[in-house]
């Protein structure tokens, strides 16, 4: 499955518990058609101690959520928007379906 959102990207979630909100994407898991945003999906989570967790206990984080129900924000226009593509030679580039930036 080809996915068009990366790592880093801001995006807008447009449906679940978190409709509405904005974040980063800090994992793209495109095997599964899934992304990690910042700030959304959030779950608690078990942890037993470890070397780098030396208290374990009881810890938020965020969950996986499906990459169809996030959507690009265009950093030239602001706008949540459809992504396409366009060829420059060897590149690949996504652009802007509102204005024509590319990513």
């Amino acid at each position: 499955m080809s996915m068009s959102i990366k790592k880093g990207d801001n995006v807008k979630v447009l449906s679940g518990k978190d409709r509405g909100k904005t974040g980063t994407v800090l994992r793209a898991l495109p095997a599964e058609g899934k992304v990690v945003v910042e700030g959304v999906a959030i779950v608690k989570k078990a942890m037993k101690p470890t070397a780098q967790n030396q208290q374990g206990g009881i810890v938020s984080q965020e969950a996986a959520i499906d990459a169809s129900n996030v959507m690009l924000i265009c950093p030239k226009c602001g706008q949540a928007t459809r992504v396409g593509h366009k060829k420059d030679g060897k590149n690949k580039l996504r652009i802007c379906k509102k204005c024509g930036a590319e990513f």
